[in-house]
């Protein structure tokens, strides 16, 4: 342990982020608290469908993992959304459980019915949208937020305020909006949502201060990843002061889904020094629970809980970590394995695998061989590895040694 914020037993991360000049602006709430919608947005993406067992499985592998609040579904989807949601709120995990509704009464008593502690209620907020995707007076929308809010408030719910494709809003017209369901109606905190994934970094912060001049509720992040920028826009906006951001597990949700839960947790322990009190080491099984039931392809190289994230194939790698160890292993990895739940880490066999390498297996599977031997193994390993376009396990490998050293 070096004592540094940057570099400690589990992680090694740039000391530039923790530099005076870089954190002078960072306004990070205290106790900042996780928004899963993996049950609902996380849904939401093309061709995943949960069951109401699926949900409860992963219910509780969310408050495993410590995550503050669940949202777990929008009753309104069909019965059996609406009794996964009744049975995650019963069942008293311990996150708070929240509910999605339209801003509507009928959406909001279904919500009060399943139990749930809070509703997170949406509303088109852009004209454009309005206009043409609910066809609807700009009267409708704004009617609508004031007396489902205020019914929602008057039957024991927490009300946050989700106002749809504000990031593409006129910001007048947007503004004004939270305003008056501030004032007329209710929200005990507001979403700012970033619908489409439309919002550059750039633009976070001016788009929160612009907020707060008008309300003084808590924030919340809700941002899409449609340009790759969910994570990023996730912690920037946290930076800026919002209290609260929603996530999905491995990102799933619709189209290019939401801020990855697993990234923007890391990010924040390692990069910003902000504990969340997760159990960190759990989210490896989250995600895979999740891929599993989700039946999504999930890169192996996933950041923080793909499958082969601790795999080494480069035979330059792979001798760092021959000649690192496990007491430097920060040195070739920027977090230890066991931190996530990872798998320790190892080298693999394939095209770009190194001497090293065949070194590590032979060694490891009490094999031996001299220089020329390694060096002939290695390169019938790459001949095999193109061949198949795959790495090769371990009864490839000791075929193969056998194969070039002759023996049975």
């Amino acid at each position: 342990m070096t004592g540094k914020p940057w570099h400690t037993d589990k992680w090694y991360v740039s000391p530039w982020n923790y530099l005076a000049e870089v954190t002078k602006d960072h306004t990070f709430a205290k106790g900042i608290q996780v928004h899963d919608m993996t049950l609902r947005d996380g849904e939401q993406q093309a061709g995943i469908a949960f069951t109401k067992d699926d949900k409860i499985r992963i219910a509780e592998k969310l408050a495993e993992a410590g995550v503050h609040r669940i949202e777990a579904g929008m009753p309104a989807v069909s019965p059996d959304d609406a009794a996964a949601i009744r049975e995650i709120a019963r069942r008293s995990l311990g996150p708070e459980i929240y509910a999605f509704s339209r801003c509507m009464i009928d959406d909001v008593q279904r919500a009060v019915d399943c139990g749930v502690k809070g509703v997170v209620m949406e509303i088109p907020s852009s004209e454009h949208i309005v206009g043409y995707a609910y066809q609807w007076p700009l009267e409708k929308a704004i009617e609508l937020s004031i007396t489902s809010t205020r019914f929602a408030h008057e039957q024991g719910l927490k009300v946050v305020f989700f106002p749809i494709d504000s990031t593409r809003a006129d910001i007048d017209w947007y503004l004004d909006l939270i305003a008056k369901v501030a004032t007329e109606g209710h929200m005990d905190a507001l979403a700012v949502v970033d619908t489409f994934g439309v919002l550059a970094p750039h633009a976070i912060r001016y788009l929160i201060r612009r907020t707060r001049e008008r309300i003084s509720k808590p924030l919340e992040l809700h941002f899409h990843n449609d340009f790759g920028m969910g994570v990023a826009n996730t912690i920037l906006g946290l930076a800026a002061g919002a209290e609260v951001f929603h996530t999905t597990v491995l990102g799933i949700g619709e189209r290019a889904g939401s801020a990855a839960l697993e990234e923007v947790a890391l990010a924040l322990l390692t990069m910003y020094g902000i504990d969340l009190g997760l159990r960190y080491d759990r989210l490896c099984a989250l995600a895979t629970l999740v891929k599993e039931l989700s039946r999504q392809a999930v890169p192996s190289n996933k950041a923080i809980v793909g499958d082969l994230l601790f795999s080494v194939e480069s035979g330059i790698i792979a001798s760092w970590l021959k000649n690192c160890g496990d007491e430097h292993v920060l040195e070739v990895f920027p977090f230890r394995s066991e931190l996530v739940g990872q798998r320790h880490p190892g080298a693999v066999l394939g095209k770009n695998s190194g001497k090293d390498s065949i070194q590590m297996w032979l060694d490891r599977l009490g094999m031996q061989a001299d220089a020329a031997g390694v060096q002939e193994i290695l390169n019938v390993v790459k001949e095999e590895a193109v061949r198949k376009k795959r790495l090769l396990d371990e009864d490839e490998f000791r075929a193969i040694v056998r194969r070039v050293l002759g023996t049975v």
